[in-house]
């Protein structure tokens, strides 16, 4: 039996079906009643069967016809729906975005950015992971995320890197601090100071190691920590000062810090979105990477690019 049915003919056979007649499928159709009657003759062929009896006054059904019609509609509305699907994923509004991203853009960057891209795409499926510069690079580059949004400080050959902001690099101290008058400060100044410092695989730690290297000045470190709010919490503590890139000065306002760039080097970060270039983006993921560059939010000491 020949089953090599085309999903036009299932239509043809379903109009008759649901019409109750030729003629009226072929009104709504727009069609020539000859075409749809060549139609459904050649699907009978091809299985063997009788799919409606023709009287003279009406038209009915057979049982095998009706048969056939729950599994065309099915195959019919299955295929419907896959297309509805692909055309949503052509035009970017169905599909999947999978980001990594620093803590502090998580937090920061990523809201406004994901709330306007929501606004237009509701129907992509999004995740967001965040973790430390080298665990995001590593992601993109193993293709278990779409794009990055980390900072960037050396050349990354294997990656295509789309910069979208700079922060400038801060020191941050207590209200009742000696430094609360300034209006900056530079990083042999912050030397003379007890130095709460971030983890070594932390970019805000690589950054500031190499502006106080550039400065010959080498701070007292007397605390290390790996968490934004944890370093805040020290620094009002008066345990000592530390420093902050821009971005990440908002997720510390609970502390009531007072802040200043910092100079002699002046120093900033690259923030930017990377992926892999020998990866087509879906058009998902070209429409979340155009609402990353077009949104901006308003950061202290930051530059949109």
């Amino acid at each position: 039996m020949g089953m090599d049915l085309t999903v036009q003919q299932l239509r043809l056979v379903l109009a008759v079906h649901d019409t109750g007649g030729f003629t009226t499928a072929a009104e709504q159709l727009h069609l020539a009643q000859s075409s749809i009657s060549r139609a459904v003759r050649d699907v009978e062929r091809r299985l063997g069967i009788t799919l409606f009896q023709r009287t003279t006054r009406n038209l009915v059904t057979t049982p095998e016809g009706a048969e056939f019609c729950l599994v065309a509609r099915r195959v019919v509305d299955y295929f419907d729906a896959g297309i509805n699907h692909f055309q949503g994923f052509l035009a970017g509004t169905r599909g999947r975005v999978r980001v990594a991203a620093l803590p502090s853009m998580a937090a920061i960057l990523l809201p406004p950015v994901v709330s306007a891209y929501r606004a237009e795409h509701p129907d992509v499926e999004l995740s967001i992971e965040d973790g430390m510069s080298d665990e995001v690079l590593a992601k993109v580059r193993a293709g278990t995320v779409d794009l990055g949004v980390t900072v960037v400080a050396e050349p990354l050959p294997d990656l295509a890197v789309h910069p979208i902001a700079t922060d400038r690099m801060c020191a941050v101290f207590p209200q009742e601090h000696r430094f609360a008058a300034r209006e900056s400060l530079t990083w042999a100044e912050l030397a003379t100071e007890p130095h709460i410092a971030f983890a070594p695989n932390s970019s805000i730690r690589q950054h500031a190691d190499r502006a106080f290297a550039a400065a010959e000045a080498h701070p007292r470190v007397v605390l290390e920590s790996g968490n934004i709010t944890a370093v805040a919490g020290l620094v009002a503590a008066g345990l000592g000062t530390a420093v902050m890139p821009g971005m990440v000065l908002p997720l510390i306002a609970f502390a009531g810090l007072l802040h200043v760039p910092l100079a002699a080097p002046e120093t900033h970060r690259r923030i930017a979105v990377i992926r892999t270039p020998h990866h087509p983006q879906p058009p998902a993921t070209r429409a979340f990477t155009r609402s990353l560059t077009w949104t901006r939010t308003t950061t202290p000491e930051t530059t949109w690019l």
